[in-house]
């Protein structure tokens, strides 16, 4: 590169990071990107780097620069490699703390990744730390850029990023861990003590930097994946730290812990909470790393004096973050240590008593604490989870705590919802929540131990709040009309009913729970009763018509119906069906409070709320999601399934099942729902073998596509009201299918629809094929109808329903496909929608077809019907007509496709052979990029696919006689000579240089691709083995190794030497893993 050139590099450079005009800057990119498109522009970019002053040209480079040595990695000399690193880091020497930060970030980067290409390769690369290590002994700024160094190397080795494999990534990681990071972890310490000493001379600033690089430093050493657990960054639940034993005598050195506190109290934020931060992953050590138990010991009171000396001074707990890392470490003493082991602290009086009143007052300032609340929750949890196993005189004090702090708990949340209606009614919006199911949930699901250590005291408290708050609701809705509309009463109600909702959720949780081990199980039961009471008593007031219609639109009554129907989940498992006893002390006080004596009567409370909830409040969608929800589950249960079929309200709904009963099902938001709802109702209509009852059911069904098939007229039939009648039908024909899991129930279903009304379908779809809400629902309910789950499609061998049913399917697919080929999609809208959809149902409905095992499919060739060759040539098209990378990107196209490949390729090879050779072509890439994928399943499905089909050339190659799938497949071939040698290279490019985790399924058709194609791979061994010219040794192994890999492998595919070929495989796997 001259100077001109550079001049030239560094203006398109300004352009493209300064310009605002977009063009330049697409202009300017496309005219960079070059740089990083082959290893010949290598010295170009170190040309760059070492003459321009242009920050952005310097950034340009760099960049290009890494893409380059990672992408062409295995073409440099070891020698190479070092150099290249070592220009980085002379380049960062000399240099680095001039530049500016996103230049030296780039080259660090660069620095870290050649360090792990190369780790496993040169000794050399090993030496990182000490080659590091200058930077360190230097000015200010290589102190900075030499920490930044570590901490991206260790950042580096803990990813699986730049790695070949996950083995590959395991082994440089563990080597990594044992030779350097202890090494970076003790330079982190070293030099936050020198820091506080003022052993380091800098500018205030300068000092800051080191102090915030040093202890991220020293996170990232202490949160290394040290054993190879690759845990889920997401998860707060670390775990344990496995430390390595060499780290014990730091660890337990007093001053290490002493460290953090002291960093903690000195420092600002940022700074103060990563270094809690540190703390949290120090109180998290494996036990085994402690040499004793004393020690261990020692090492808990120093963490539990920290906390105390934070608790006693409040240093540092106006900060959000700090606040937040103080809980976690709390969360997480009690996590890693017994109980046992506080109580026997010489502060733990002192320390339960001010975490006991932090925790307290975390919930009265719960706006300060909102993310907080469930650390502090947990680590009461687990306090009172240890309370059974907690032996010796000294007292825990939770006695006298636990109350307190399930008081200050519930307490808050009343206190919340008066917060939120008063931010609401100022116009200000707060996270509400009962609005959010899963922190909802995360706060709930640490109560019930909670409540159950003290339940007597939990559940007065909880009735003491619950009654007069349902008096007053009851009192305020029972103003005339007049009084209430007024703002203050409207405020009060949904007050009330937001307190009614957390008492409510709060009863249902403590209930639910009622399975866990307990001594005293009947004074549990009979608080439960108390508690189950005071909710049922609230219904017939929730659900007056009057109130039902006063109150449906409002978001705190919506909250305090979902409240109502988790209370009676909860009471479902335990108190209801099969689980249950019916002489459980709660239905005792059941019978006498309110009259309801068994099982059966309390359930009939429960279906009455369930039917009021589907008829009064249908344009409530998550209401009625969840209430269809708990009507499934309760017909899900044999026993509960059984006794529902006792009640008048259950034969009221089998017999009134339509929208006039049920106006949900006439809303759209809804619609998806309807599927589920009639499933349930099949599911108790078909536990009773009465088929008369099923015709009474089906006759609304029956009137209405009567009336669909009297519209003779397009014009008619196409109308819009047709259209909803139509969509509505569809998916709830579609639940009562998926509801037939016999034979029986199947053939109820099937007669009535076949013949009278499939030919009302097929029209629907020749009518309404550019419409996804019609077409979805349509071939939905065809697929679920040939689908043979359970073996439900069994049919007599005189009966020829198996052939008229895949007939009726061949036509709705071809009318629907045939029409859908023609459409061109609306410009701007969504292709999937409109088009993918549609196809991947076609694939799923024919894949299911032909593997019922219901249909001889050879009838039709026989019998010159053209149903099953129709069929395959529209669906053929169907998967013409998608562009392989939409195939690939949408997953459930992906899923259909692939699945019916394997599927076409098992068994109807021979039709796919008589395809044109470009059609072929395009089934065959297409299974090569399957092989390539991600997903292990897709490309499982491809190897198999695959196998099929090269199993199919053996054996017509190796048998004598002529056939026309024989000729066929040699005009192919002709045609397109790589049509089996392709997927042979891109199986073994797999299975030698990447980490398979489905490398059984991909050895299987790999031998019949050898096989057939022998003078290939005879080139291709020989090329692998030329390559490797440079080093004699290597291609002597290499060479033997490929020998061994046909050793005792006869030309045949029998399953015997099949398996033989696959055990030499992983054999030849392994010795190639050695060589390279």
């Amino acid at each position: 590169m001259q100077q001109e050139q550079l001049a030239q590099f560094e203006a398109y450079c300004t352009q493209l990071y300064t310009s605002p005009n977009p063009a330049e800057r697409s202009s300017a990119e496309a005219a960079l990107v070059q740089l990083s498109t082959a290893p010949e522009y290598i010295p170009q970019c170190q040309f760059v780097l070492d003459h321009s002053k242009l920050a952005y040209a310097q950034l340009v480079a760099a960049n290009a620069l890494k893409k380059l040595l990672v992408q062409h990695w295995n073409h440099l000399l070891p020698q190479q490699q070092i150099d290249f690193r070592n220009y980085a880091l002379s380049y960062l020497a000399n240099r680095g703390p001039s530049c500016e930060n996103f230049v030296s970030t780039y080259l660090i980067q660069l620095v870290a990744t050649i360090t792990k290409l190369g780790w496993s390769t040169s000794e050399e690369h090993q030496q990182i730390v000490t080659e590091v290590s200058k930077f360190l002994h230097a000015t200010a700024g290589h102190l900075i850029l030499g920490l930044e160094l570590l901490q991206q190397l260790v950042g580096e080795m803990n990813t699986s990023a730049n790695a070949r494999s996950l083995t590959q990534q395991r082994k440089v990681s563990a080597s990594f861990r044992d030779t350097c990071l202890f090494q970076i972890f003790q330079i982190a310490l070293r030099t936050l003590q020198q820091l506080s000493t003022h052993a380091i001379p800098a500018s205030d600033d300068e000092q800051k930097r080191i102090r915030d690089h040093s202890l991220q430093l020293a996170l990232s050493s202490l949160s290394y994946d040290f054993i190879g657990t690759t845990l889920d960054d997401a998860s707060e639940e670390m775990g344990t730290i496995q430390v390595p034993s060499s780290w014990r005598a730091t660890m337990e050195d007093a001053s290490t812990t002493q460290l953090f506190f002291d960093l903690y109290t000195s420092s600002t934020a940022p700074g103060s909470s990563r270094a809690l931060e540190a703390v949290v992953l120090l109180a998290s050590l494996r036990r085994s790393l402690f040499s004793s138990d004393e020690e261990r010991y020692a090492f808990l009171s120093r963490l539990m004096r920290g906390t105390l000396h934070i608790l006693q001074s409040q240093h540092g707990l106006t900060d959000h973050d700090n606040y937040h890392e103080l809980c976690r470490l709390l969360a997480r003493l009690k996590a890693n240590y017994q109980l046992s082991e506080l109580v026997q602290a010489d502060t733990y009086r002192e320390w339960i008593q001010l975490v006991a009143t932090f925790t307290i007052d975390s919930f009265k300032h719960w706006q300060w604490a909102a993310n907080s609340v469930y650390y502090l929750l947990s680590l009461w949890s687990r306090l009172v989870a240890s309370m059974p196993y907690l032996k010796g005189d000294l007292p825990s004090q939770l006695e006298s705590y636990v109350p307190q702090v399930i008081t200050a708990f519930i307490h808050s949340r009343m206190e919340l919802v008066r917060t939120l209606q008063q931010q609401s009614d100022a116009g200000a919006e707060l996270d509400d929540p009962l609005d959010n199911e899963e922190q909802l949930t995360e706060q709930l699901d640490t109560l019930p131990s909670l409540c159950r250590f003290q339940l007597q005291q939990a559940s007065a408290y909880v009735l003491s709040l619950f009654e007069p708050c349902a008096k007053q609701y009851s009192q305020l809705l029972s103003l005339p009309a007049d009084q209430s509309r007024s703002a203050d009463v409207a405020k009060r109600l949904c007050e009330c009913e937001g307190e009614l909702a957390w008492l409510v959720y709060i009863i249902g949780t403590v209930l639910g729970s009622h399975l866990t081990p307990s001594a005293n199980s009947d004074a549990q039961q009979m608080v439960d009763a108390e508690l189950t009471c005071i909710v049922l008593q609230l219904l017939s007031l929730l659900d007056a018509p009057a109130n039902v219609q006063e109150r449906r639109p409002h978001r705190s009554n919506q909250h305090l119906e979902l409240a109502l129907i988790f209370f009676m989940q909860q009471f479902r498992k335990v108190y209801v069906g099969d689980q249950a006893t019916a002489s459980s002390k709660v239905y005792a006080v059941l019978q006498e409070r309110l009259h309801l004596s068994d099982h059966l009567a309390v359930l009939a409370v429960l279906m009455n709320k369930i039917v009021t909830n589907l008829k009064l409040r249908s344009d409530c969608l998550r209401i009625t999601e969840k209430t269809l929800a708990l009507l499934a589950d309760l017909a899900g249960g044999y026993s509960s399934g059984k006794m529902l079929l006792k009640l008048e309200t259950v034969h009221f709904i089998l017999s009134n099942h339509t929208s006039s009963e049920f106006p949900f099902l006439d809303v759209s938001a809804n619609s998806r729902l309807r599927t589920t709802f009639y499933c349930t109702l099949c599911k108790l209509l078909f536990s009773d073998d009465n088929s008369i009852k099923f015709k009474a059911f089906m006759q609304p069904f029956t009137e209405l596509l009567k009336q669909l098939k009297e519209q003779t007229s397009l014009e008619a039939f196409s109308s819009a009201h047709v259209c909803t009648a139509l969509i509505g039908a569809l998916r709830d024909l579609r639940g009562i299918v998926s509801a037939c899991s016999s034979r029986r129930t199947y053939t109820l279903f099937f007669e009535w629809i076949y013949p009278e009304f499939t030919p009302v379908l097929q029209r629907a779809a020749m009518t309404f094929y550019g419409m996804p809400e019609v077409t979805t629902p349509l071939l939905k309910l065809y697929a679920e109808l040939v689908y043979n789950k359970a073996q439900r499609l069994t049919f007599d061998s005189s009966s020829p329903n198996g052939i008229l049913l895949f007939r009726d399917a061949s036509a709705i697919l071809v009318g629907y496909g045939t029409n859908i080929l023609k459409q061109q999609v609306p410009p701007g809208s969504d292709i999937y929608q409109h088009k993918y959809k549609g196809i991947s149902l076609c694939l799923l409905l024919l894949t299911r077809a032909l593997s019922g095992n219901y249909v001889n499919f050879g009838v039709f060739a026989l019998y010159g019907d053209r149903a099953l060759s129709d069929c395959l040539e529209v669906t053929i098209k169907l998967c013409l007509c998608m562009q392989l990378e939409d195939i690939m990107a949408y997953t459930k196209v992906c899923k259909a496709y692939f699945t019916l490949m394997e599927l076409l390729m098992r068994n109807h090879t021979a039709m796919l052979v008589e395809l044109d050779t470009p059609v072929l072509r395009h089934i065959c890439r297409s299974l090569q990029e399957g092989l390539k994928s991600h997903e292990v399943a897709t490309s499982s499905q491809c190897a198999a696919a695959l196998e099929h089909l090269a199993a199919f050339h053996f054996r017509l190659l190796t048998d004598e006689r002529d056939s026309p799938a024989k000729q066929q497949l040699a005009n192919h071939l002709q045609r397109e000579s790589e049509l089996f040698s392709s997927q042979l290279a891109v199986l073994l490019n797999m299975i030698v240089f990447e980490d398979c985790a489905n490398q059984w399924s991909l050895s299987r058709p790999l031998l019949a691709l050898i096989l057939s194609n022998d003078a290939f791979f005879q080139q291709w061994k020989d090329q692998m083995v030329s390559q490797q010219g440079s080093q004699p040794e290597r291609q002597q192994k290499l060479s033997a190794a490929f020998s061994k890999l046909m050793t005792e492998v006869h030309p045949n595919l029998e399953a015997k030497n099949r398996d033989k070929f696959t055990q030499n495989l992983t054999m030849f796997r392994h010795e190639l893993k050695s060589l390279f």
